[in-house]
């Protein structure tokens, strides 16, 4: 029976290290310089953004014959830059496309004169919002050079919403306006795309609207990043190593995005629209998610207008439910989802109460500790009894050291006089474990926790807590390298919480439980300092409750 506890507690702690291995970590890293996604067998070329061109477009003809448009070189474009009290953007007459998107409330690092923080990159040489009219004469509209109204170069919101249109004249007769509408109080910008035919003939093609992202090598080994949409009322993330396989996916789209681990860029329909969602890996890792409007006929002298909304901002619950559509739902914490979001909402409401996110996870450890207190009471009382019966079973197993199957039948004998269960110990570890990886995931994803600081050297609950900076490696632990003094506490209670265990009669046995403390701080030498703080503090809690029990039955 002793054997069968220990394999137990082994078999639980490699589960949890195993959980965490399939749950959080992708091994599959996207290889380098992996070729584009291949649709109907042809690889679909793509051109960055041009700043300097414009495109001459042909006379309208039937879509089954679209000639390829020149592209002379007529003038240079500018840049419109429109600034809010969230968020400064900057749109290029080049395809009136956005080329900078940058959040006034976040930084990229830790630090307060850190630069603030950039959703769209630097280098991107095809920006974001790229519009896209396939198989009809203006396919190439994320290429041509718009105008503004009176020549606008600059504007500031700071009260009521204001629209900020781009237009584009093709020699037939075709407009073609993309009329942004920025609100002061949220990162939800309204978009319109307005096709006026003025040509004698129809436009016959697909609309399209795309984000452009970095395809990350090394890809994120927690939760989840890269293209997502929902679709047919459901949300697909799509991985990036599945793209050889499918890229494009059909229904009802409600929204596309792209998201990494803290924010995210969208494309929101305002109605439904039933197309595709459609992904393409471009030159250098980019990556293109397209919302594909199908089968979309302009006829002569009319018009039509499709509206969308975009949103470039923080998955934060807060900021997304207003927005509706569904987009809130991006935020998903895993398989214990359903645990992790009730968890969510109280540390909030906590910090509303206790303006430190430390101390919110430490008063939530304490609720939770408080729910689980029945569970563990019975198991500690039960692993009391236990430790009473040692002199008893030391005996039984030198009396039958020989004969290992009247040991184990003495023992369970002993077990059903005393009525103790010898698995009872083992329950809080049992309870604990989907509670640990909902925390785990929403401690990790949660964008309240980025940046915040607890006390002293801690000052990003999100992140590895480290004590001091070193300018060289340290094997198994990620950088940046310090001394993990926190993790390095969490362990010395879990060695505190084994030493007051009752031990197997057998001292092997015993050592190697006793090595369970050093297993654990190891794997969570890399976990979130916040992370690490919820099961310092519930250990410690765990110790107060078994002290307590083991006085009360002494």
């Amino acid at each position: 029976m002793e054997q069968r506890r220990l394999l137990i507690a082994v078999a639980l702690s490699f589960l949890v290290f195993f959980l965490w291995q399939t749950l959080f970590v992708d091994t599959d890293s996207l290889k380098k310089n992996e070729p584009s996604v291949q649709t109907e067998n042809q690889v679909k070329k793509v051109m960055p953004l041009i700043d300097d061109k414009e495109l001459t477009m042909p006379a309208t003809v039937p879509s089954e014959a679209v000639p390829q448009p020149s592209i002379p070189l007529i003038e240079r474009s500018k840049t419109v830059t429109v600034k809010t009290p969230l968020y400064e953007v900057e749109i290029s007459e080049s395809g009136a496309l956005l080329k900078s998107f940058v959040l006034k409330k976040y930084r990229e690092a830790v630090e307060s004169d850190s630069d603030l923080k950039e959703l769209i990159a630097e280098d991107n040489p095809f920006g974001s919002v790229g519009l896209t009219f396939s198989g009809s004469s203006l396919q190439a509209l994320d290429r041509v050079v718009y105008k503004t109204q009176n020549d606008l170069e600059s504007l500031e919101i700071t009260n009521a919403s204001q629209p900020v249109s781009f237009y584009w004249n093709s020699p037939q007769g075709i407009t073609v306006e993309k009329r942004f509408i920025f609100n002061p109080d949220t990162y939800r910008v309204e978009l319109a795309i307005i096709i006026q035919n003025g040509s004698s003939q129809s436009l016959q093609g697909n609309i399209a609207l795309s984000l452009n992202g970095r395809v990350d090598d090394k890809s994120s080994r927690y939760g989840f990043v890269g293209p997502s949409g929902m679709i047919n009322n459901k949300i697909d993330r799509v991985k990036l190593k599945k793209l050889k396989d499918k890229n494009v996916f059909p229904g009802e789209i409600s929204w596309i995005a792209m998201q990494d681990r803290y924010f995210m860029s969208s494309i929101i329909a305002d109605q439904p629209v039933e197309g595709e969602m459609k992904l393409l890996i471009r030159e250098d890792n980019w990556l293109q998610n397209e919302l594909i409007h199908p089968g979309v006929v302009i006829g002569p002298g009319s018009q039509e207008q499709f509206n969308y909304q975009l949103f470039f901002g923080p998955k934060s619950m807060d900021v997304l439910k207003p927005i509706g559509h569904g987009i809130d739902k991006v935020i998903n914490f895993g398989m214990f989802d359903i645990l992790a979001k009730p968890c969510l909402w109280l540390m909030n409401k906590l910090y509303g109460i206790i303006p430190n996110y430390g101390i919110a996870i430490i008063i939530l450890t304490v609720f939770t500790k408080i729910i689980l207190w029945p569970l563990g009471s019975k198991s500690y009382k039960s692993m009391n009894d236990m430790k009473k019966l040692q002199p008893l079973m030391t005996g039984i197993r030198e009396k039958y050291k020989d004969d290992k199957k009247r040991m184990n039948e003495e023992m369970m004998g002993l077990y059903k006089i005393y009525k103790i269960n010898p698995m009872g110990g083992c329950l809080p570890m049992i309870v604990q474990i989907p509670v640990f990886f909902a925390l785990y995931r929403m401690l990790y994803e949660a964008i309240e926790l980025r940046h915040a600081p607890f006390l002293g050297w801690i000052n990003d609950l999100s992140a590895p807590d480290r004590l001091f900076h070193f300018g060289f490696s340290i094997p198994f632990m990620e950088p940046p390298y310090g001394i993990p003094v926190l993790t390095i506490i969490m362990g010395g209670t879990m060695f505190l919480q084994q030493k007051m265990t009752p031990t197997p009669g057998d001292p092997t046995q015993a050592k190697m439980m006793m090595l369970m403390p050093l297993f654990f701080t190891f794997i969570f030498i890399n976990f979130s300092s916040g992370l690490v703080l919820y099961w310092l503090v519930n250990n410690i809690l765990s110790i107060s409750q078994q002290h307590y029990i083991s006085r009360k039955y002494a």
